[in-house]
């Protein structure tokens, strides 16, 4: 089967020959035809994960997927084949840059019936993301002020649009070209990250979604009030992910240190500090797409590229230059 992969860290995205997915008895075949880019891919590439996300090699990178089921397990009672489905699979069974994938049932949900398969393969990760941040760990409530980084990035453009829907107030950063766009999204306000500096304008804030991390995320903590909160998605890391990932006593002391002097800061103003590292979760996904088929919700994608052009769309993704998320399309 073609795949995408490395054979050791730092190694170039490349074509590689892999077996065909093993299917679980309560595992879901799924025929890839869209696979979402995410930074995520890129880290998981360069081993900047590899203490808490040991992976073996040949690696199959790849995050999103959305595609059509070829099978199903003997104990799955939710999918057939047939059914257009998207996920995003659990952290140890990634591997979407693939012309196949098998994936637990809990992790899989039809995709919204209103969009494209590109534009489904766009939304897991960042979607669940989001909702993992503003509704489980936030918990948005109307006449909230939120403060979303990088607006017009794969998250923003989807935290954005959540954050407006549960009734926040909603501010973000983005380059002035980005402005009209993000405010489309629903942003309140708009700080160009360029020439304005966002910890002189805003104050009051309930929550932060930070997904830029070092010093843009110590000035969002001076930017919440008493009791507030900043959610990163780049790091650091803390105690509780630390838990949550059940690494060993060694690894809990040396994440937790990494996390030390945030974490120091915002106890000094009375604010909170969280790491997220998004779950799957076939459960949000499906009400994710209920919002996507009640128009509350739009994936916004900026980049599509052939199953072919995959390494170099992944090494493009740093340079940014797009709104919303890239995406590769998987023939077989």
């Amino acid at each position: 089967m073609r795949a995408f992969g490395i054979k050791n860290y730092k190694e170039p995205l490349r074509e590689i020959e892999v077996a065909e997915p093993v299917v679980g008895e309560g595992d879901v075949l799924v025929k890839v035809q869209a696979a979402g880019l995410n930074q995520l891919d890129e880290k998981i590439r360069t081993g900047e994960f590899k203490q808490i996300l040991p992976y073996k090699f040949p690696l199959v990178l790849g995050n999103d997927v959305a595609g059509t089921v070829l099978s199903v397990g003997a104990a799955v009672r939710g999918f057939k084949p047939g059914d257009e489905v998207y996920a995003r699979p659990r952290k140890d069974r990634i591997g979407t840059f693939a012309e196949r994938i098998a994936m637990a049932e809990e992790d899989v949900a039809l995709k919204p019936a209103s969009i494209s398969m590109v534009e489904a393969g766009s939304l897991p990760l960042v979607a669940l993301t989001a909702w993992q941040a503003l509704v489980e760990r936030g918990n948005v409530r109307p006449g909230q002020k939120v403060l979303i980084h990088a607006g017009a990035g794969g998250v923003g453009t989807i935290a954005i649009q959540l954050a407006k829907h549960l009734g926040a107030t909603v501010a973000t950063t983005a380059s002035h070209h980005n402005a009209a766009f993000v405010r489309g999204l629903g942003a309140d306000t708009v700080i160009d990250y360029r020439s304005q500096d966002f910890e002189q304008l805003l104050s009051g804030y309930d929550l932060v979604l930070d997904s830029l991390g070092g010093k843009t995320l110590e000035k969002s903590l001076r930017i919440l009030k008493p009791g507030g909160k900043a959610i990163g998605i780049s790091g650091p890391p803390d105690s509780g992910f630390a838990r949550e990932a059940r690494l060993n006593p060694v690894l809990r002391v040396a994440i937790a240190a990494l996390s030390s002097r945030v974490r120091r800061q915002a106890r000094k103003l009375g604010v909170s500090y969280e790491f997220l590292f998004m779950r799957a979760s076939g459960d949000q996904l499906r009400k994710i797409s209920a919002l996507v088929d009640d128009g509350v919700l739009r994936p916004v994608v900026g980049k599509v590229a052939s199953f072919d052009e995959t390494p170099g769309a992944l090494e493009s993704l740093a340079a940014g230059g797009f709104r919303g998320k890239a995406v590769v399309t998987v023939t077989n």
